[in-house]
């Protein structure tokens, strides 16, 4: 009986107005009993109150493709085996609702489009005709993607999931010109009726229509030809046609008792697949009409697209997410060096794709750097860290030419989980709009391509569009702002011609970097010397960056960033996977704020609050103790907190603050190896009259080297 209570549930829900989630909530992926099932159809499919369409079919049977529809219609029912009076009445009932559909929707009819094979489910119903025509109208409404024809937009998005997951598949299939809408054309547009028994597809709607995703579809695609993939492959060296033959019938192997196992797994490659897949994809896939520009940015794609919402929320809150199968991208932003150190996400890792052409050699041995790193953060649980590799472009289009050249290379040696950041830097830039100086590092509106569009786009030196204003200060000419119009076309020189400029400004660093990859590469685990600490006057500065060298205490007019003390450059740093508790912690045990406060080892306290690169932020307190930071981020529970953060002193090798937001602290946790400093992670607060904050841990921190 106890085993029963669902059932009882489920009829009880059915009598009441319920809807898909409370179906869902109490099936959870049971089996439905034919009974239920269609009442729990027409209640995921929102059709139950729904009126009787065919009241307005007149009954006539004139459409110029009357004959080739009936005729499929007795086809099809002849091979179902039925009595002959139950043959009559299903052509009769298939026929009537097909001519109406037609009519209705002013569509033509065409053999094997699936419209045939995908009533035959909801027949099995026994419903009313007009029942059965409102289920089948809201099935291919929702669950049917548009362009099921050849060479459509469903077929190229399918690809491009395939190469995802399984690039080396993709790559064999490709190379024997096998495109999805040879072999998967009936899988989409009937949602596997045609190529499964009648019992396999019932099963299967029953956890289809509760999951309410439409994007289901492709996912189960999925499965069918990685579970296949060893049949595949065996089948290299066979003809185009007898591939095909077999990728077809693919799905016929699958039995009721393996449907549940089957749906699992598509929705386990659903959750390791980046969620603007589907959302930035809907309306080309499920809307009512998509623009023709929409439908070729999907035909051209190179590699799945990613947006750059998903991309900065993904940043922002992937060491909370619990879930080890949750997409986490490793950024790679390969624009020229120039660009890079202009502006870029703190979490990316630089590969200058103009390396691949100028020196094969430095950008074979920067890839292997850059695999070494993705794999230390994703050890370190990182919030860089990631399996997924998420490409960035200029957003440009002669630019990003290469950065394509680069991508390429990754899904040449089959490397899964590659994806290109739709919009490039440009997009990440507009999304940050007035914020993007706390959300980008080393940003520099004087060198920013973005920042100065109009002057690259006509091909001026941005340096010769700075000049000097009052007071020593640098003002930018703005054509738009001085209300001059803008240069003649005639003067314009070819856009290409700065970034020419840019790429031989790299040659002269090639050498370089290839020298100080390739001691990296051979060499990972060399303890870098101590770096002595130096003080650079304004003088010295000359303009520079300082990026990527040992921790310096340097104030300059020109920085976007002030570098605070830190004492950690008196003493070499172990590595942060060495240190114990080095990384921000995630605990489940609530614990008293004041209690906390007073705890014997803290020395300290500070209201603050927690800064998320996506902008989000979180009242919090910053205790300090003669060994550590911890971070306690306030619940909306009376003095209740989460110990969200808990840094040993020593792992901190930087502390900045921005100039123009001075009580905005990032605390960069890292070691130096050689000339460089390598950073793992950080830590960003809001903390008001921060300098007293600053200089009681780096006193600490003195203390501890």
């Amino acid at each position: 009986m106890d085993g029963n209570l669902w059932l009882i549930e489920l009829e009880s829900a059915l009598l009441d107005d319920c809807t898909v989630d409370d179906i869902y909530a109490i099936c959870q992926g049971k089996a439905i009993p034919e009974a239920l099932r269609p009442d729990v159809w027409q209640v995921c499919l929102d059709v139950r109150s729904k009126m009787d369409q065919l009241a307005q079919f007149n009954e006539i049977f004139d459409l110029p493709f009357q004959t080739k529809l009936r005729r499929d219609c007795h086809c099809f029912v002849e091979k179902l085996g039925n009595e002959e009076e139950d043959k009559v009445a299903v052509v009769a009932d298939l026929e009537s609702i097909l001519t109406f559909y037609c009519k209705n929707r002013n569509l033509v009819y065409e053999s094997n489009n699936g419209w045939v094979e995908l009533l035959l489910p909801l027949l099995s119903l026994k419903l009313l005709r007009s029942d059965t025509y409102n289920l089948f109208e809201a099935i291919r409404d929702t669950y049917i993607p548009k362009g099921c024809v050849k060479n459509g937009n469903v077929f190229h998005i399918f690809r491009l999931l395939l190469q995802y997951h399984d690039p080396e598949l993709c790559s064999i299939l490709d190379t024997k010109r096998v495109t999805p809408d040879t072999y998967a054309m009936s899988w989409f547009n009937t949602l596997f009726a045609s190529t499964c028994s009648l019992q396999v597809v019932l099963a299967m709607w029953d956890l289809y229509l509760q999951q309410s995703d439409p994007f289901l579809v492709f996912f189960l695609s999925l499965i069918v030809l990685i579970n296949g993939r060893d049949q595949v492959i065996a089948l290299k060296s066979a003809s185009k046609e007898e591939l095909i033959s077999f990728l077809v019938n693919m799905p016929c192997n699958i039995e009721a008792d393996d449907v549940m196992d089957f749906c699992s797994l598509a929705q386990y490659y659903s959750l390791k697949t980046p969620a603007s897949f589907k959302r930035d994809l809907l309306k080309v896939l499920f809307g009512v009409q998509s623009s023709a520009a929409e439908e070729n940015v999907v035909s051209q794609a190179l590699c799945l697209p990613v947006s750059v919402n998903e991309l900065v929320e993904n940043a922002s809150t992937s060491s909370e997410n619990s879930n080890p199968d949750a997409v986490r991208f490793f950024l790679v932003d390969c624009r020229p060096a120039d660009q890079y150190n202009s502006g870029h996400l703190s979490t990316a890792f630089h590969l200058d794709c103009n390396l691949m052409l100028q020196e094969p050699v430095a950008f074979q041995t920067a890839v292997q750097g850059l695999l070494r790193s993705q794999k230390n953060a994703i050890e370190a649980n990182s919030n860089a860290g990631g399996e997924h590799l998420c490409f960035l472009g200029s957003g440009r289009l002669e630019e990003d030419q290469y950065t394509h050249m680069v991508v390429a290379s990754f899904l040449q040696k089959n490397t899964k989980f590659v994806s290109l950041l739709t919009g490039g830097y440009e997009a990440i830039h507009e999304y940050f709009g007035d914020n993007m100086i706390d959300c980008l590092e080393d940003h520099d509106p004087l060198s920013c391509l973005v920042c100065n569009k109009d002057q690259v786009q006509y091909g001026k030196s941005i340096n010769n569009n700075a000049v000097s204003g009052g007071n020593g200060s640098i003002k930018r000419a703005d054509n738009r702002r001085n209300n001059n119009p803008p240069p003649d076309p005639a003067e314009r020189k070819p856009t290409i011609d700065l970034f020419s400029k840019l790429s031989l400004a790299m040659k002269s660093k090639s050498a370089e970097v290839k020298g100080k990859l390739f001691d990296y590469i051979s060499n990972p685990n060399a303890t870098a010397a101590p770096v002595p600490e130096k003080h650079v006057s304004r003088n010295e500065r000359n303009g520079k960056r300082y990026r990527n060298v040992a921790p310096v205490f340097s104030i300059g007019e020109d920085q976007d960033d002030e570098y605070l003390p830190s004492a950690s450059s008196d003493a070499p740093q172990q590595p942060a996977a060495q240190q114990p508790g080095s990384n921000t912690e995630n605990s489940d045990d609530l614990v008293s704020i004041q209690a906390y406060l007073k705890g014997p080892d803290v020395i300290r306290s500070f209201k603050c609050q927690e800064v998320h690169l996506n902008g989000y932020m979180y009242d919090s307190y910053l205790l300090v103790t003669p060994t550590h930071i911890i971070v306690l981020r306030e619940l909306d529970r009376k003095d209740k907190a989460r110990v969200i953060v808990r840094r040993p002193l020593q792992s901190i090798v930087k502390i900045t603050a921005k100039k123009r937001h001075r009580d905005l602290i990032t605390f960069k946790y890292g070691y130096p190896e050689e000339e460089n400093l390598v950073i793992t992670d950080m830590d960003r607060f809001l903390i008001p009259n921060a300098s007293d904050a600053t200089e009681l841990i780096s006193k600490h921190i003195i203390k501890q080297t």
